[in-house]
């Protein structure tokens, strides 16, 4: 049972006990105007701000709902933009190996959420021996497209 209520359902509360009190008041002792005025406006007040924050939060799931939009958006255009590119070559600087490498894209996988390339590269090492590598490459780090 929930033993919260809204301020309109304070506010009738309010009113039907008002009119109780009125029902049943000494005659040589009446209610204060002034005071019961102020209950009244602190009512009516404590009504406004529970609609404001219904507002707020239809505001804020909206807005919520809006970035959740505009991510998935961002996403489908990275991953259209990394599907343009398989079969091209494309030129970057990769930290493992420490230079820059270009190769062909040959696919595309997702991690943390994101596109990333799948290429071939020919790799020298310090002795100058070749090795063929396929290398992880996000599209932000991409230089140069052939």
């Amino acid at each position: 049972m929930s033993t919260v209520q809204s301020a309109t359902e304070q506010k009738l509360d309010f009113m039907k006990l008002l009119v109780t009190e009125m029902e049943y008041q000494n005659p040589l002792e009446p209610l204060d105007n002034q005071q019961m005025a102020a209950q009244l406006a602190q009512f009516s007040q404590l009504e406004l701000t529970e609609k404001m924050n219904t507002n707020l939060e239809t505001i804020n799931e909206t807005i919520s709902n809006m970035n959740l939009g505009f991510t998935g958006s961002m996403i489908m255009a990275e991953l259209e933009y990394a599907r343009s590119l398989l079969g091209h070559t494309i030129s970057f600087y990769n930290e493992t190996y420490q230079q820059s490498l270009e190769g062909p894209v040959q696919g595309i996988r997702f991690v943390d959420g994101e596109p990333v390339l799948q290429v071939q590269v020919q790799v020298s090492d310090s002795k100058g021996s070749v090795s063929e590598q396929t290398v992880q490459v996000k599209l932000d780090e991409i230089e140069g497209i052939q």
